[in-house]
């Protein structure tokens, strides 16, 4: 077995490879494969696994790409991450991916499906609408005619027959690997300092370019090296990370947050990986039916669902209560409007529940924490000092 530290760095290199390279190895494997690239946040990568593909998440070049091109198609006051995929994709770095979904995540997005269209990149291109109606009937139905038709597009690549026994085999798969985050998260929430936020980041992230049975072999030697007692306690608060689903901060930031005094026990960093919680069902003949049950029943809160009948500020202040945590961060891309818009709402709750929270806003290429470590340093230091005092937050 590797050993923890080989497994981090091995994962770091995959997370951050801005040209996907293993993922072009595993399609050049055995004729047939096809690789479909899928933007934040979530999208069903049971199907795609189904189908004798790769579902390859994109998430941008972060800070480590410097953004010529996508410039030309965006406005300034857009967020930063289409103009960033845009330059990956210009620049050749996609060039080994038959296709591109893009999930409904707000009009941004959208809108980006359209410049992929317009410049014909990739074999297809499907804006993939998730449902808002979260009666099986309605909803359910919808969810399952969308899957239908990626399917229908790579079977018009490759050919592939998705079978219910195939598609039960996948699901199985992706199964095992939320189980394996899931533990991760419940160690760290009793044991937090057995592994940094940042090498969960690294180490989920590494998920969402390579073939998921890699990334099982991966994450069971990680919970066989966190289930021992490793690593020293420090003198931190604990708080959830909210807002951050779609672009990513740069991991300097992830880092700084932990620096500056906090534990973070849980996040949206990478939600489509911990979207549905529990198993989806494998023992059914109609599998789409079952991932479209979970998604209905066992999504997570996210701000691009307008779930009006399970609020998601009493959703998130679960998730607060269940981790033990003693605040929340709000962290939202600049001009992100879903994380942006529901930021009151939070904030209006948290301030009735007495859930103590900071704000703040980030791009994915800001590499200057020092105002927001700060900022973060002092609303840890404040609960540790005045635990028992009334609530009092910051939006910087």
């Amino acid at each position: 077995m590797k050993s923890l530290e080989q497994i981090v760095n091995e994962c770091k290199e995959l997370a951050f490879d801005l040209h996907f390279t293993r993922a072009k190895e595993w399609k050049a494997e055995q004729e047939g494969r096809v690789v479909v690239g899928y933007m934040p946040i979530y999208f069903p990568r049971e199907i795609i696994h189904a189908a004798n593909g790769l579902a390859v998440g994109i998430m941008g070049g972060g800070d480590r790409k410097q953004i010529i091109k996508g410039d030309a198609y965006y406005q300034s006051y857009i967020c930063h991450i289409p103009r960033s995929i845009l330059e990956l994709v210009l620049d050749g770095h996609t060039e080994h991916f038959d296709g591109y979904i893009f999930p409904s995540i707000c009009d941004v997005i959208r809108n980006l499906s359209g410049i992929f269209k317009q410049q014909k990149i990739g074999k297809f291109v499907k804006y993939m609408d998730f449902p808002q109606n979260f009666l099986p009937e309605i909803g359910g139905v919808f969810y399952q005619q969308e899957m239908e038709h990626v399917l229908r597009y790579i079977k018009e690549i490759n050919g592939v027959e998705v079978t219910p026994e195939r598609l039960n085999h996948s699901i199985g798969l992706y199964n095992r690997n939320r189980q394996m985050i899931e533990f991760i998260y419940d160690i760290r929430q009793d044991f937090p300092w057995r592994l940094s936020i940042e090498d969960v980041y690294h180490i989920i992230r590494a998920g969402m370019v390579i073939p998921v049975e890699e990334h099982n072999a991966l994450l069971e030697q990680v919970c066989a090296h966190i289930a021992k007692p490793i690593g020293v306690p420090q003198d931190k608060i604990k708080i959830v990370v909210s807002g951050a689903f779609c672009e990513q901060p740069a991991v300097g930031l992830i880092r700084a947050i932990e620096q500056a005094g906090c534990y973070v026990v849980d996040d949206d960093y990478m939600l489509g990986s911990r979207m549905i919680e529990g198993d989806i069902d494998t023992t059914t003949d109609r599998p789409l039916e079952a991932i479209s049950t979970a998604y209905i029943n066992q999504s997570r809160y996210s701000s691009c669902i307008y779930d009006v009948s399970n609020p998601k500020e009493f959703r998130l202040a679960k998730i607060v209560k269940d981790r033990g945590a003693d605040g929340v961060i709000f962290a939202s891309a600049s001009f992100c409007d879903p994380s942006l818009l529901d930021a009151p709402i939070f904030q209006n709750a948290f301030n009735k529940m007495g859930i103590r929270y900071i704000a703040f806003q980030y791009s994915e290429n800001i590499n200057q924490f020092k105002v927001i470590k700060e900022q973060v340093g002092t609303f840890s230091d404040s609960i540790k000092l005045w635990e028992d005092e009334p609530v009092v937050t910051i939006n910087a």
